[in-house]
């Protein structure tokens, strides 16, 4: 009898032990490995934006040609949202990140190699097809990763990388493309994919109750308790098959995916046509480029830090969903819209970058929040439902540049950003009165 005493007495310190030892933070590695991929993303779509007078000008392509270019990608972007959701949410994001990144390394490089605009248009295609995964996909293994306290800040945390991407870009394009030409920009980045698709197939594991770094503590953080104090389970792999009839006939679905098609929208303008805006009709000189071109950007990776930490806050603090993310929502697509009018209307070009870079933190400040929201109703489909929202914003940036070349080609510079406007504040309104973050897509799954 004593020795039974002993040994439960044994177990009972360890289990004591082990629920007090301090939670361990690899979770946050994760978080480093995916927003490295954001970063390398945005590098392969925003490095056209520099490239572009170069490209138009071997190739002798109008405005309007430039910005079917530009589309391209963000219509192929649209196309592949669906299936590579899907497939992150049936077979774990693992298999499917590590596929897409070598597509995408090999559909960057083919760009480089274009030699007229047929070829160009399917290398962009090619790479909007290869990307369309990414972001759904990786915030399906986010879901799996984070508890749902921190999914505003680790989305605007993945999200500041990739405005880094843009904010740097210009440098290091310009560099590139001074010493080696136009083409060189497009094989030394598309290689990078290659790369980190190596490193992630590697290392990263679907499951944290899959990898030995992780202990209980951190474990039951990520997963929370149930009512007997055991670790709740969430697969990996949707044990059910996704009802598209259920998400698709959800209105809080379209509306979710009408607020991220207004934000992307103004988004995209700086991945295009920001550079040949500064050239053309505020003309900056080709050296100074890069400096001016990365301001706003620089600004908006403080809008991402700061939007979806904000939004967690808040919900710490209420506990409503609801609350924790239009109030971050609301105010950065009111104050981004508004901010638009003084950029078209001023005389002065640095007026003009500054009111774009005051503009671009406030939209920035949306992003944590809007994809933070699919993780939150969608539970074990939030990469199919991330890809509906993202096929939404896709199909509203593809049409942002066609609709800023056809009026920058008449000489129209002002008349956009009117337009962007509209869009932006016709979000903050989707948000304000439409979109239920505590509303399930799939059937009151939990996220």
């Amino acid at each position: 009898m004593p020795d039974m005493n002993r040994t439960s007495a044994s177990a009972s310190a360890t289990i004591e032990e082990n629920s007090a030892a301090k939670p361990t933070k690899e979770r946050w590695l994760v978080l480093i490995l995916i927003s490295f991929m954001y970063l390398i993303t945005y590098m392969d779509r925003s490095n056209i934006s520099v490239a572009a007078p170069g490209i138009t000008k071997e190739f002798g392509l109008s405005k309007t040609a430039m910005g079917w270019v530009f589309s391209a990608f963000t219509l192929a972007y649209a196309l592949g949202q669906f299936p590579s959701g899907w497939l992150g949410d049936r077979i774990g994001p693992r298999k499917v990140l590590t596929v897409i990144m070598f597509w995408w390394a090999i559909a960057a490089v083919s760009t480089g190699a274009a030699v007229g605009f047929v070829t160009l248009l399917c290398a962009r295609f090619l790479l909007g097809l290869g990307e369309a995964g990414a972001f759904p996909v990786a915030t399906r293994g986010m879901q799996l990763w984070f508890p749902k306290v921190e999914r505003g800040r680790i989305q605007g945390i993945t999200h500041c990388f990739s405005r880094f991407a843009v904010a740097i870009t210009p440098f290091v394009a310009v560099s590139i493309m001074t010493a080696f030409g136009w083409r060189a920009i497009f094989y030394i980045f598309g290689s990078l994919g290659a790369v980190w698709a190596a490193v992630f197939g590697i290392t990263y594991l679907n499951r944290p109750e899959d990898h030995k770094g992780v202990n209980k503590t951190e474990l039951a953080y990520i997963r929370g308790l149930n009512a007997d104090g055991s670790i709740k389970q969430l697969e990996t792999r949707s044990k059910r098959n996704v009802s598209w009839k259920l998400i698709l006939r959800s209105p809080n679905m379209w509306y979710i995916a009408a607020a991220y098609g207004c934000f992307f929208y103004g988004t995209y303008f700086f991945l295009t046509w920001y550079p040949t805006y500064l050239q053309e009709y505020r003309h900056f000189s080709i050296r100074s480029l890069g400096f001016v071109a990365s301001l706003p950007l620089f600004a908006g990776m403080i809008g991402d830090l700061v939007g979806g930490s904000i939004s967690d806050l808040v919900y710490r603090k209420t506990g409503k969903l609801r609350i924790a993310r239009r109030v971050v929502a609301v105010p950065g697509l009111v104050v981004s819209g508004l901010m638009l009018i003084p950029t078209a209307l001023t005389h002065s070009a640095w007026t003009a970058v500054l009111c774009l870079a005051i503009s671009f933190f406030f939209l920035e400040l949306v992003i944590g929040p809007a994809w933070a929201v699919p993780m939150d109703v969608g539970g074990e489909f939030s990469g199919t439902v991330s890809s509906v929202m993202n096929t939404a914003g896709a199909l509203a940036a593809s049409i942002s540049p066609v609709v800023f070349g056809f009026f920058a080609q008449r000489g129209f510079w002002i008349a956009p950003f009117f337009v962007t406007a509209a869009v932006l504040l016709s979000g903050a309104l989707i948000w304000s009165f439409l979109i239920d973050p505590e509303m399930s897509v799939v059937g009151g799954i939990e996220g």
